[in-house]
């Protein structure tokens, strides 16, 4: 099955505008933006993701429906292993606040 995984732009790359920083349930990836030309997201926006890759860019409401649609459908876990395995940089010297965490926490327990 081809997976469509939401996550929300934390930060346009400074040195490369088709590269951003996303998040997805609190994993942290750079992603691309290319095909986004016409419709740019910028920090805060939510998109679509596919194999690395922004497809289109989503509400808020509908990224939680989506995430919702991938659980009942018994393919949450499948989604957070293409997040992991994109093959793109991981993020893992980014501070996280504790706010952030109790952030993604809170949409966490919305989402389920």
């Amino acid at each position: 099955m081809c997976l469509a995984i939401p996550g929300k732009i934390v930060e346009i790359s400074g040195d490369n505008a088709e590269s951003a920083l996303v998040d997805v349930a609190g994993v942290r990836r750079k992603i691309d933006l290319g095909l986004l030309q016409d419709d740019r997201p910028v920090p805060g926006d939510w998109v679509l993701i596919h194999v690395g890759f922004a497809m289109s860019k989503i509400s808020e409401g509908d990224a939680l429906d989506q995430m919702n649609t991938l659980r009942a459908l018994g393919e949450i876990d499948g989604a957070m292993q293409e997040v992991q395995g994109y093959g793109l940089e991981e993020i893992d010297d980014v501070e996280i606040s504790d706010a952030e965490i109790d952030d993604a926490e809170v949409n966490d327990a919305e989402v389920n």
